[in-house]
């Protein structure tokens, strides 16, 4: 990668965590007993169904999602503030990073390189898991969907940061884990590395084919 700007996903690119994404969904339904009275396997149907559903929401989406889906009391905004508390336990205690981040870090950094994390998380949840994790200080700033009120199938997000750094797309690399996220980078003008993360193995072969480059941190 030879661009002087450079933007990351957090989940499943910098840290290990969309295991732990993946099954918020199904922790948070549990703790209000959601299928408990379900056979298994019509519960786990049931689960999986929903999983797919939010898979590329945002969190207020989500919330907003088992509200209505659920017809569970309190608004969106509580719900999302319940389920933010539990990824907030794992951020601050157990998400670790991948093998290899800081060290590739510190080299972009050696060679001139400006750093920002775009990510569908919280800017709070990101602040305070990079922070334990000591890599928050490689980059000038954060942006979060959630706040920006868009999702990663929009490029606002990646725009926004190119536009913080006052950096053309051909100029900036994006960071992404998940197709849907590379492709919409790539189809708005940026150089793409696409980041193997085992939680998207299924979508590897697309990842490549439609990035500029490709990594797997060991």
């Amino acid at each position: 990668m030879n661009k002087r700007f450079a933007i990351f996903d957090m989940d499943g690119t910098l840290i290990d965590s969309m295991g732990i994404w993946n099954n918020l969904g199904r922790e948070y339904l549990e703790s209000k007993g959601i299928y408990r009275d379900m056979e298994k396997d019509d519960a786990e149907k049931e689960i999986g169904i929903v999983m797919k559903e939010i898979a590329a929401m945002t969190m207020s989406e989500s919330a907003e999602y088992f509200r209505t889906r659920f017809s569970l009391p309190g608004s969106a905004g509580s719900i999302a503030y319940e389920m933010n508390g539990m990824m907030d336990e794992h951020y601050k205690k157990d998400i670790p990073l991948k093998h290899g981040v800081k060290e590739y870090l510190q080299k972009l950094k050696e060679s001139g390189v400006r750093m920002c994390v775009a990510s569908a998380t919280a800017e709070p949840l990101m602040v305070a898991c990079l922070e334990r994790l000591g890599v928050l200080s490689y980059f000038d700033f954060m942006l979060s969907c959630e706040s920006m009120n868009t999702s990663k199938r929009e490029p606002e997000i990646y725009l926004e940061a190119a536009r913080r750094f006052q950096a053309a797309p051909e100029e900036t690399a994006v960071y992404e884990d998940v197709l849907y996220a590379v492709r919409t980078a790539k189809h708005a003008g940026f150089y793409v590395v696409g980041v193997y993360d085992k939680e998207s193995e299924g979508e590897w072969t697309q990842i490549w084919g439609t990035a500029d480059e490709t990594i797997k941190w060991s």
